[in-house]
């Protein structure tokens, strides 16, 4: 079927697409040819037997040719493999007004799968062009075309999204979504369907590449002077914040930059301390002096000699009379109300001895980018790497107390006084400031544009970490990371090792069952453990015999449970049968890929201070299956880093740090028994398939432990294998139960979740913009 359109046949096209059958399928393929900023990649080129194309520049377009979509509902549908972190396309349709914004449609590229999504294309298409990348790269397309959609399907299709996905409709039955929301475009005077389409898109993924992030700052609200003046009058407790700058040899263009952005704060009572570190250039003393002429609340001291950072620091530190001290280093900016939101906070948390906001970093050309969300105080974290500077704002008295910077970690000074300030403290007194107040400047040679530039840092942070441990934790060890500045702390095992219970529960499907027990058994390192497989009433006869036969194996246990399916009760059954003082909840599609993954576990669940251990699962192609729950995100509860490469970094190479999250997935999870049996187990009555592992976990954290995940016990999960997926009326209805009981228990932790942050999406499980 000719499905091309010209602008005078678009009224009989019109009419013919209202005219079709629901069973009609017309399917739309197209033939690219390149017109701006990509390259054909020959045959003989290294990459071509993987990729056939290169984008040159973060607009590359192909013109869309031979068939044209009919115009109405259609599903796009994208899969393009691409050697780029993350990666996100655009299709833009001109029915008359050229191609633009307004009529283009956004997806993000899952790796290894095909993307989806609806459109509505409006009658008299001209032409289509298809943006692959939004950065330079190679690629190839593997599948691209637009499907056309009957009416009935499509908002079958949107209504569902929008319930799934849409904060406005998480809590609204599927049918019920278009009519009410036809009812609140009638009252805003709207189309609806220009209403749903809007709110349709706002279910879509947003990554952060340069240009996503430009325009996510200019929707975000901007508090005036005078609004900021006016407030500031209300603060009962207005301290003085002492900002340490020491300098040593700095560009001129970035220094000026550096101290304009401190004249230029809304919060007027702060004090610029100086230390310049015998800098060669007379240009900086001469600089210096036009600022402190300027303003008296800078203050400068030329060093005699060279001493590095710390001993910069802390002349700097010794000029300090500010109750608190802000980190400030020569090359980098604050924003304009950086003091004044550490103020503000302070009026609500006056307690706070360290505070930590946002940053992102700004390039030569003043152009901000990368912006780094941070979670709330994460000490597991801030082992793996310093997550807290920058803005970092301390008690001057507490600082003070434990000598100021140390002279040997120079590069990572930091990281070590935070480490020593942090020791100690209730967790109530470290508060994160979520705004972007810092601007790290990413020019030529600085760590910010490429950490390996400066090997010294990640030696200095090594140190700093192990420092702290050889206090606070004896035993434990630390050794580099997988990404530069990032590190790995080992926790020892007690000797002798506990024994460890594993509750595997299962129901037939021996073919599932066999490789996952005798992975386990094969290989898991630990010297100490016992499993016990918890039957749910298996029929299968090769299933019962392979029961009968590993029940031979001294460490394997069976255990009938011979009741309707309930995870909670079954594995509330197993804990009351189990030996160990420690726990493992072990679905039965489990197969552990490095030998040291219980060891790891176990490890971190022996730390006092930490509740529920999860590990990091892959799917059976090695994308990431759990990397840590994400709270809120789809309403209740997703995996973080969902579908990522197993190799890649993930948020600030989040994928690979050991960290505290609110939330593990009990596929894998370890816990001690005694901590298992205080909270009373998993919900039999509320839970008893979906969310009763956040829900355990989120009662071992108010019970006043952390919950961890650690990416270095690495297992496949094939999710959900065994119990099968939610597709009939009954398994819907049970889910659906399920995740309003979740909300209405605690809604006062979904949507605040201190491992995530606010401006990042609730939407999917990949730490993009909100």
């Amino acid at each position: 079927m000719q499905t091309s359109l010209s602008p005078t046949s678009a009224s009989r096209d019109w009419m013919f697409w209202r005219g079709l059958k629901r069973s009609t399928r017309v399917v739309c393929y197209p033939r690219l040819k390149p017109i701006h900023q990509l390259e054909a990649l020959p045959v003989d080129d290294g990459v071509a037997g993987f990729y056939n194309w290169r984008s040159l520049g973060n607009d590359p377009q192909f013109a869309w040719r031979r068939q044209l979509p009919l115009p109405g509902w259609n599903m796009l549908e994208i899969g393009i493999r691409h050697d780029q972190p993350s990666g996100s396309a655009r299709l833009y349709v001109d029915t008359g007004q050229g191609f633009n914004e307004a009529e283009s449609f956004y997806l993000t590229l899952r790796p290894g799968r095909i993307a989806k999504r609806l459109c509505f294309i409006g009658a008299g298409i001209r032409g289509i062009r298809f943006d692959p990348l939004e950065a330079e790269g190679c690629f190839v397309v593997d599948h691209l075309r637009l499907v056309w959609l009957t009416p009935w399907f499509a908002h079958d299709r949107l209504a569902q999204r929008l319930a799934n996905l849409h904060g406005q409709w998480l809590e609204t039955p599927k049918a019920r979504v278009l009519a009410q929301l036809k009812l609140s475009a009638q009252a805003q005077k709207l189309h609806w369907r220009a209403l749903a389409l809007k709110q349709y898109e706002e279910t879509f993924v947003r990554l952060c590449p340069r240009k996503s992030y430009r325009q996510w700052l200019v929707q975000q609200p901007v508090l005036s002077i005078e609004q900021i003046s006016r407030r500031l009058t209300t603060f009962s407790y207005r301290p003085l914040i002492s900002i340490l700058l020491p300098t040593y040899n700095p560009d001129i263009k970035d220094l000026d930059h550096c101290i304009e952005s401190v004249l230029a704060q809304h919060y007027p009572n702060w004090q610029l301390c100086i230390a310049d570190d015998a800098s060669t250039d007379p240009r900086v003393h001469e600089r210096f002096a036009h600022y402190a002429e300027r303003d008296s609340r800078i203050e400068v001291v030329f060093r005699p000699t060279n001493g590095h950072i710390c001993a910069a620091s802390n002349t700097a530190l010794a000029r300090a009379r500010g109750d608190y001290v802000a980190l400030l280093d020569h090359d980098d900016r604050l924003v304009p109300e950086a003091l004044y939101h550490v103020i503000e906070t302070l009026q609500r948390q006056p307690q706070a001895a360290l505070l930590y906001s946002d940053e992102d970093k700004i390039d030569d050309f003043d152009e901000r980018f990368d912006p780094h969300f941070k979670p709330a105080w994460n000490p597991d974290l801030l082992l793996g790497q310093n997550y807290v500077s920058h803005l970092g704002v301390y008690r001057t008295e507490r600082v003070n107390s434990l000598g100021g910077f140390r002279q040997g970690f120079e590069g990572s000074q930091d990281h070590d006084l935070t480490l020593r300030f942090c020791a100690g403290l209730d967790p109530d007194q470290i508060v994160r400031i979520p705004h972007v107040l810092y601007h790290w400047h990413a020019g030529q040679g600085s760590t910010a544009s490429a950490a390996v530039e400066k090997a010294y840092t990640a030696d200095a942070g090594l140190q700093a970490v192990q420092d702290y441990l050889t206090r606070h934790a004896a035993g434990a060890s630390v050794e580099p990371g997988k990404f530069p500045n990032t590190y790995r702390v080992r926790w020892p095992i007690p000797d002798p090792a506990p024994l460890v219970s594993l509750l595997i529960p299962t129901r037939d499907q021996v073919s599932i069952l066999r490789p996952c027990v005798e992975a386990i058994l094969e290989r898991t390192r630990y010297p100490h453990l016992e499993l016990l497989i918890l039957d749910n009433g298996s029929t299968c006869p090769q299933t019962l015999a392979f029961l009968d036969d590993i029940a031979t194996d001294p460490r394997v246990r069976v255990l009938r449970w011979p009741q309707p399916f309930n995870y909670s009760a079954i594995n509330n059954f197993g804990a009351r049968h189990a030996n160990g003082h420690i726990l493992g909840l072990i679905n039965n599609d489990i197969e552990p890929i490095n030998e040291d993954w219980l060891e790891e576990m176990v490890g971190q669940a022996c730390r006092d201070e930490i509740g529920c251990v999860g590990a990091k699962l892959y799917y059976p192609d090695g994308t990431v299956q759990h990397a840590g729950v994400l709270l809120g995100v789809g309403g209740v509860a997703g995996h973080a880093h969902k579908y990522f490469s197993r190799h890649e970094p993930g948020y600030f190479s989040r994928l690979h740090l050991a960290q505290n999250y609110s939330a593990v997935t009990a596929a894998c999870l370890v816990v001690r028994k005694s901590l298992f049996d205080a909270v009373g187990g998993l919900d039999e009555e509320n839970l008893a398939v979906a969310f009763n592992d956040v829900d355990f976990c989120l009662k071992v954290r108010e019970a006043g432990y952390r919950n961890l995940w650690t990416p270095f016990a690495e297992l496949y999960h094939h999710e959900s294998v065994s119990r099968g997926a939610d597709d009939t009326n009954a398994k819907r209805q049970r889910a659906s139960r399920e995740a309003d009981y979740m909300r209405r228990r605690w809604r006062h932790r979904l949507f605040d979740d201190p491992a995530y942050h606010p401006n990042l999406t609730l939407t999917y499980e990949d730490f993009s913009l909100r």
